[in-house]
């Protein structure tokens, strides 16, 4: 494809003196190690390390020029732009033909519920409408039935319209994808255009990527300047900023809410059971019963979002409540482990104070009987929602049981420290055991009947990151062992 071609769109301030925009380029780089010959190379900044100071790798292993925010030395083939991350978005669409445009887009953003709404949008599409639709995701990326390794919540701009080109290409009508705030912030979805964006709810996470609420939120915000309607949480406060803020008119937005009657989707006559939840839609006109096999009060936040979303789409809200009696549990969102025992554990990703929050008062309202609860908190990340997870942990559950979650470069017993300094209540309430593994068994075996302990934290995750390292650890592997154990 030819640099003008691949370039069209983008904001381009200038390109080095000869510099034959007619040339072809054979593909797209933003990694000089991979660079190949005959590449365009997108020079942007990562977390770690800025492309910029890799320019001259790449031209040396045959990029064909380089894309960058500034002149570089004469002789050097470069384009000029004010912004590389939008520009290899721009470049990446065109390099793909564009393949958002073939699709019907739907963005989910939010701190929690993104990976299940999402999943759960994709269940009543095809349920409803008989359409294979794509799936991009924290937990993985899908075309249709077929699951393909996700190693970020929104991948990168250049393998994202890679994943939509292989939707388009293999019969998809729809894809239904998490956005997060790193991605809005990082421009990895700049450019696209989504026909419906749904808002889930804005509670403190990645501050140390944000540093503050407000500028969370405004990167939540942008998307939605992004989307053609938009399907809100009503119950969340941060909805009344998009509704004000995102340019949509009202007749473009969708409402839905757990106990205003305001909303423009009402949940009524809620029933929460130990493996899933019921309640009665009401809109105009019409109330109807859904059922949801995902247990919490949070699930159904989760269905009235999906309902919203279809609804915009033109999904009737029979269809798609019958749909979601269909969809199955989502792996590491209020899963249920079988164990053949008289007590309930459940995987949950909750790894903020308003996650663990929700997951364990939705336990409680179910719970036979006592609720225990383990988790630890992510090295190299937000050091100030330690004390806050330890506070919820031990004041909200009848028992809690501290360790580690993915340490990463910090010592162990130093996270665990942060987690005690919020931690009010009586020590015979609680443990510390450093060794995930070893704490799982130790909570399993003092369980009692009725109980139901949360494994929270991992999720869908089956591994720990120690150092820079991955270990495998799959807690469903883990509880399966301990059962086994104690049954020899």
């Amino acid at each position: 494809m030819k640099l003008v071609e691949l370039l069209a769109g983008a904001e381009i301030s200038g390109h080095s003196a000869g510099l034959d925009l007619d040339a072809e380029a054979r593909g797209v780089s933003y990694d000089s190690r991979t660079c190949k010959r005959g590449d365009i190379f997108v020079a942007i900044r990562g977390m770690e390390s800025d492309g910029h100071d890799h320019v001259t790798q790449a031209l040396e292993r045959g990029a064909v020029c380089a894309v960058t925010d500034r002149a570089l030395p004469d002789g050097a083939p470069y384009i000029c732009v004010a912004n590389t991350r939008a520009a290899l978005a721009v470049i990446s669409a065109n390099f793909f033909g564009n393949p958002a445009k073939k699709l019907r887009m739907i963005a989910v953003t939010g701190t929690n519920g993104k990976t299940t709404v999402t999943s759960l949008i994709k269940g009543i599409i095809e349920r409803a409408t008989g359409e294979k639709s794509g799936l991009i995701g924290t937990v993985r990326n899908m075309i249709g039935d077929e699951e393909l390794r996700s190693d970020l919540t929104t991948p990168e701009s250049y393998e994202l319209h890679g994943l939509l080109a292989k939707m388009a290409e293999h019969g998809c009508r729809y894809a239904v994808m998490e956005v997060s705030s790193h991605a809005l912030e990082l421009d990895r979805v700049y450019g696209m255009e989504f026909e419906v964006g749904v808002f889930t709810n804005l509670t403190p996470d990645h501050l140390d990527f944000h540093g503050t609420m407000e500028k969370y939120g405004e990167a939540k915000l942008r998307l939605f300047k992004q989307c053609r309607a938009g399907a809100l949480n009503l119950d969340d406060a941060f909805s009344r900023e998009i509704m004000r803020s995102s340019g949509l008119g009202k007749d473009s937005l969708r409402t839905f809410s757990a106990m205003s009657v305001e909303a423009d989707l009402v949940a009524k006559r809620i029933r929460l059971f130990p493996d899933s939840t019921e309640f009665c839609a009401l809109t105009i006109g019409t109330l109807q019963t859904v059922r949801i096999g995902i247990p919490g009060m949070f699930s159904v936040h989760n269905a009235l979002a999906a309902i919203s979303a279809a609804m915009l789409l033109g999904i009737d809200i029979q269809a798609a409540a019958a749909a979601l009696g269909e969809c199955p549990g989502i792996m590491g969102r209020a899963e249920v482990v079988p164990t053949g025992r008289d007590y309930t554990v459940i995987i949950d990703y909750a790894h903020t104070p308003d996650a663990l929050e929700k997951i364990i008062t939705a336990m409680r309202q179910s719970a036979r009987g006592r609720v225990v609860t383990l988790f630890g908190c992510g090295g190299d990340r937000d050091r100030a929602k330690r004390p806050l997870m330890g506070g919820i942990a031990t004041r909200l559950s009848d028992f809690t049981v501290i360790t580690t979650d993915n340490p990463r470069t910090e010592e162990p017993r130093a996270i665990i420290d942060d987690i005690l300094a919020g931690v009010d209540a009586d020590s015979s309430r609680r443990a510390v055991i450093e060794d995930r593994r070893e704490a799982i068994k130790w909570a399993l075996a003092s369980l009692r009947p009725g109980d139901v302990l949360i494994l929270a934290g991992k999720g869908h995750e089956t591994y720990q990151v120690i150092g820079k390292e991955k270990t495998h650890l799959d807690e469903r592997e883990v509880v399966a062992e301990a059962l086994a154990a104690a049954a020899c």
